[in-house]
């Protein structure tokens, strides 16, 4: 499959921190190759590449008691403190001078989060993106960036699940009916074709 990029589109490299990584990825060789080949390709071809991670404030403030599975589950385990290490960007990704990191606070990489804004100041209107996990950030950063009218193209290879046959049908079957769905390759391509 080929598709054509503009200079109108960003990657969004999401939730690619070292606490998200290690309770969700077992083996994250091959999705962070596949982010890599992406940001480079980003990189090479002048898009803005945009770091979403997921950030509280100490004591967890902004979240609600009443959501006891999301509040519950970070409350005990602990993390996702901002300027916690373990919230950091993994470092085989780091962002390069000049990337934008944006603060989330739920799944959507919109939810709580100045993207948004960030995005349509700099006039961008597709967004690449990949993330863990495809049934967490991707699939509720994909349904909201569709209701905002973005274009929307996912890295397949880029995104992980701990349940690879969830990846799989999120991939095959619900995103690509708002998305274009890609490989860090053809990503890759249609990048440098931009010159």
């Amino acid at each position: 499959m080929s598709f054509a990029l503009s200079r109108t589109s960003a990657l969004l490299v999401m939730d690619y921190q070292a606490d998200v990584l290690s309770l969700m990825v077992p083996e994250p060789g091959p999705v962070l190759a596949a982010a890599r080949r992406a940001i480079d390709a980003a990189h090479s071809a002048g898009l803005p590449v945009i770091y979403v991670v997921v950030g509280f404030r100490p004591g967890y403030p902004e979240l609600n008691p009443q959501n006891e599975r999301l509040s519950g589950a970070i409350r005990a385990r602990g993390g996702f403190v901002i300027e916690d290490p373990r919230a950091a960007v993994h470092p085989d990704l780091a962002p390069a001078d000049g990337d934008i990191v944006v603060t989330k606070r739920r799944m959507s990489a919109f939810s709580g989060s100045d993207l948004d804004i960030v995005l349509r100041s700099r006039g961008v209107d597709t967004l690449m993106m990949m993330g863990v996990s495809t049934s967490g950030v991707i699939l509720s950063t994909t349904r909201q960036a569709f209701d905002l009218d973005y274009r929307l193209v996912v890295v397949a290879d880029g995104c992980t699940d701990p349940d690879p046959e969830v990846h799989r049908v999120l991939v095959e079957k619900i995103l690509a009916r708002q998305a274009m769905v890609v490989s860090s390759t053809e990503l890759e391509a249609a990048a440098a074709s931009l010159g």
